[in-house]
């Protein structure tokens, strides 16, 4: 028989600020270190950025070709409708501008 894990609140998976959160983070931690509490402010961020990317990256999956496609077609009506804008603006201002500036 295999023994279950007990569920646990999220806020008491977090790591605590008391808690190192990698072996790097370990290896910043001297007895003597003074200038190492602004090395930690600076690297914690990063590697907690670097724990969440890591986690995220693995959770994602690649879209199947359906969902491909259907993302391939909301990018190319975005980008008729983004180059038609631009043309109808230009179109406008041309004459404008050319009215103006003569």
């Amino acid at each position: 028989r295999r023994r279950r894990k007990k569920k646990t609140c999220a806020l008491n998976d977090r790591q605590t600020d008391t808690q190192p959160i990698s072996k790097m983070e370990k290896e910043l931690v001297s007895p003597a270190g003074v200038g190492m509490e602004q090395i930690k402010v600076v690297v914690k961020p990063l590697l907690e950025f670097a724990v969440n990317s890591q986690r995220f990256i693995t959770k994602c999956t690649r879209p199947d070709a359906k969902e491909f496609q259907k993302i391939a077609y909301a990018t190319a009506i975005g980008f008729a409708m983004m180059g038609g804008i631009g043309f109808l603006v230009k179109l406008i201002h041309i004459p404008i501008n050319n009215i103006i500036v003569s």
